[in-house]
């Protein structure tokens, strides 16, 4: 049980980080939520997660670009909760494009969402977890943390950079009972994924059946979509007793992917 701990998952409003946020809700703690959504549809998260929690459930709406607004929102969970005990870095965004022709601008909000945010969000609580003595960073990072493809100049490289951020916050952190570690999953049916089929559809010319079969599951040898269920499982492993020694680690998660 996490009944004394404190989670704050970025990105964590649809997706991967709902069903993290879930996951974790259920065990009892606390729950941060921060990601984009109309007041009703946050409204209803909210309640749904009291529901499955004794814990207490809040949300910030920070924009993870936004340095400043990570800075408050980090702050505010300070205040309210005394610090925060388990970090989960999910938010992320995708744009596929041939490199010639990749816009400047999505390439720095990606770099920002994808890396800038994990960085911040990981300074703020580093010298919290120290103290305790106990800390969780997990970083969602990618099976293109590890491996690259065409067209994901930014995605890749942002990708990239949050597997070597997650080792180095496990060297500083390895001696106060800090682990940090990514998981790289493969592809995971979600609303990222799903526009990416059109989008890759529309720059490679192909159909969106096509893209499933030929492109996004070619290297996946169970030739099945990752599921959430499945991330949210090896979230809570790694914030169990038993993983005080796994650390700085790219865990992959991708049907095989990553073993060619």
């Amino acid at each position: 049980m996490l009944s004394n701990k404190t989670a704050l998952i970025t990105g964590s409003t649809s997706g991967i980080g709902l069903a993290i946020a879930t996951a974790l809700a259920r065990k009892g703690a606390n729950i941060i939520l921060n990601g984009l959504g109309d007041k009703a549809l946050i409204d209803k998260i909210i309640l749904d997660l009291r529901t499955l929690s004794l814990g207490q459930v809040h949300y910030n709406p920070a924009d993870m670009a936004d340095p400043k607004q990570i800075h408050d929102m980090m702050s505010e969970a300070e205040k309210k909760f005394g610090g925060i005990d388990i970090l989960v870095n999910n938010v992320g965004i995708q744009f596929v494009s041939p490199l010639e022709d990749f816009p400047d601008d999505k390439w720095d909000t990606i770099i920002a969402l994808n890396l800038s945010a994990a960085f911040h969000t990981t300074k703020a609580v580093f010298s919290f977890m120290k103290q305790r003595k106990w800390g969780r960073i997990i970083n969602i990072a990618s099976a293109h943390g590890l491996v690259a493809s065409p067209l994901k100049a930014a995605y890749v490289a942002s990708k990239h950079g949050l597997v070597g951020l997650t080792k180095v916050a496990a060297l500083e952190g390895g001696g106060f009972g800090v682990t940090c570690n990514a998981i790289c999953p493969g592809y995971v049916w979600t609303p990222l994924v799903e526009n990416q089929i059109e989008s890759t559809a529309k720059a490679r010319g192909l159909s969106k059946e096509q893209v499933i079969n030929d492109v996004l599951l070619a290297e996946h040898a169970t030739k099945t979509f990752v599921t959430v269920e499945q991330i949210e499982a090896l979230v809570l492993f790694l914030c169990s007793p038993e993983t005080a020694n796994i650390t700085g680690a790219a865990l992959s998660i991708d049907g095989g992917w990553t073993a060619h």
